[in-house]
């Protein structure tokens, strides 16, 4: 059982530093991934169960897809797991961050690593936009989703109420909802 563990543990970790080696746009096109491996190909987890865990990576402190990715980890590993899976999508960053400022003037002027960073961003459009589209499309299934993600954006966008308070009304209203509706 032990040695389970650890060769789950180790494979989460090589496929999180894998994804936060080759992954562009930030936590939205590592969902893509994500959803491409774990839901779709693996099937370890379902599309409503990775949806979870985005609403609650995105509603705790902290950076957004190394919650999910502690989340994902646990699920699949329990704390070992978790660990291992958060590891594995840091070091990555980390490791290209250092180098990036070890030579950060000598990049900053370079024309080739200007280019390939103008590609990278055309490309991360349509990622995101793909996770997005596949997530919200199961998100917003029903009317009751509709109205709260309309409500919230109405109330974010024209009344410049803040995103910290649509999350606390969020919570109330489902804690109501689910009060009523039992």
């Amino acid at each position: 059982m032990k040695k389970e563990k650890i060769k789950n543990g180790l494979m989460l970790f090589a496929f999180f530093f894998k994804i936060g080696c080759f992954t562009f746009g930030g936590g939205w096109s590592i969902l893509a991934q994500m959803e491409q491996e774990f839901v779709d190909r693996r099937q370890w987890i379902t599309k409503d169960e990775l949806l979870e865990m985005v609403a609650v990576g995105k509603s705790i402190p902290g950076i957004m897809i190394t919650n999910i990715s502690m989340l994902f980890g646990y699920h699949v590993g329990g704390f070992w797991g978790g660990l291992c899976a958060v590891l594995g999508i840091i070091c990555p960053a980390v490791l290209i961050l250092s180098v990036v400022t070890c030579f950060y003037n000598v990049l900053k002027t370079n024309y080739w690593c200007h280019g390939a960073l103008r590609g990278i961003q055309a490309a991360v459009v349509p990622i995101i936009g793909s996770a997005a589209f596949s997530l919200g499309r199961d998100a917003l299934a029903k009317k009751k989703g509709i109205l709260i993600c309309g409500g919230a954006f109405l109330l974010s966008w024209f009344a410049g109420v803040s995103n910290v308070l649509l999350v606390v009304l969020g919570v109330a209203a489902a804690l109501v909802l689910r009060r009523v509706l039992r």
